[in-house]
């Protein structure tokens, strides 16, 4: 958007003796993604065009229209106009990016580089240190409400203690911004999203991924705890293609004998004795260690299931499977995913998140100490 208002792109123009601020021409846009490298084809910037349609992002000036035309017709970015839906990660996310710029812009920054157990760490900053400076600039009244946002940036993986062990807190524990907002993103990143409907259509997370008819000898999922319920799970099978074009879908490929069966499911009662909160969790001194477990995933997933939310927790492994390899156990919690905290998720949503992710799998787990 901005490098559309610094080519002129983006402009008042006049159509029917009414002039519309702010807005560009889509068959002009087209071109100009083409001429830029941000798409390779006129098919794919209207793929694009029409991605940041369906996310509310651009519209078409009277609303006349809900898909993007490669035509001479007026859209604009919702941005300019004020409709931009503004939902409460949105809202995190302008914050944390706000305070990155505001920082970053400073000639004595607490943004520094700094050094912990021999590790070299870029824009990072103590806990008390940032609520301190949050206070300073009137960003907010207290240092509650300081910590309050500290842990809202973390949580939606802004920021991140430079080990990923601790939450965010008013002490000398050492952070860092984990997003570069000033990192340019091209536009094709849009296209490799993956929509998490069709992970919804299981009972199951789609981690167990094997075939619903096993060839003799490959033995389907089972679960590592013996459990009267257990049945076989089938999930898609994870594709490697990532092409831009053909299916829009570009993570799956699901051909007839790779489906969902409507009443599969897999130990529906969870495995925990009891429910587990996250603040027992990161209690001090709890009784529990974390463990990062690098999971290379096979040609037809990675070979467990997660369930439950808020922490979720493995509910079943594959004991033939990657995940069983690097040493995943039922009932660890869910700590972080490919760096991303994930201990206030969903499963749902962590499954959008590990299956858009790369084949190698870097997950922290906390284990129950016996």
């Amino acid at each position: 958007r901005l490098r559309l208002h610094d080519g002129k792109l983006i402009k008042d123009r006049r159509y029917h003796l009414r002039t519309y601020p702010n807005c560009f021409v889509a068959k002009e846009l087209t071109d100009w993604l083409i001429g830029h490298k941000e798409a390779p084809d006129r098919e794919t910037g209207i793929r694009l065009m029409q991605k940041l349609m369906d996310h509310y992002i651009i519209h078409h000036v009277c609303d006349e229209h809900s898909d993007y035309k490669d035509a001479k017709l007026l859209y604009r970015f919702r941005k300019d106009d004020g409709t931009f839906p503004l939902s409460k990660d949105v809202k995190v996310f302008l914050r944390g990016q706000s305070l990155y710029e505001k920082l970053v812009s400073m000639e004595e920054s607490i943004l520094k580089v700094r050094e912990e157990n021999s590790v070299k760490y870029q824009r990072t900053f103590l806990g008390s240190e940032m609520i301190d400076w949050l206070i300073q600039e009137g960003e907010v009244e207290n240092r509650q409400e300081a910590v309050e946002l500290g842990r809202a940036l973390l949580e939606h993986g802004i920021i991140q203690h430079v080990s990923n062990r601790h939450h965010f807190f008013d002490s000398d524990i050492l952070y860092h911004f984990w997003v570069n907002f000033r990192r340019r993103r091209r536009l094709t990143e849009l296209l490799n999203e993956n929509s998490s409907r069709a992970l919804s259509e299981s009972p199951d997370s789609p981690f167990c991924l094997r075939k619903l008819n096993p060839e003799p000898g490959n033995s389907s999922f089972l679960s590592v705890q013996t459990n009267k319920e257990i049945k076989v799970v089938s999930a898609v099978r994870r594709s490697s293609i990532t092409s831009l074009s053909g299916n829009s879908n570009a993570y799956f490929s699901a051909p007839p004998t790779l489906v969902f069966p409507p009443v599969a499911e897999c130990n529906p009662k969870s495995v925990l004795k009891r429910p587990v909160t996250n603040e027992e969790l990161l209690s001090p001194g709890a009784p529990y260690v974390k463990k990062t477990l690098t999971i290379v995933g096979d040609a037809v997933g990675w070979g467990f299931v997660v369930r439950g939310g808020r922490p979720c927790h493995i509910q079943a492994v594959d004991p033939g499977g990657p995940a069983a390899a690097a040493g995943m156990k039922v009932c660890q919690f869910v700590f972080s995913v490919n760096g991303v905290y994930v201990l206030h998720l969903d499963y749902q949503t962590i499954s959008s998140l590990i299956m858009t992710g790369p084949r190698t799998l870097v997950m922290e787990v906390m284990e129950a100490i016996e």
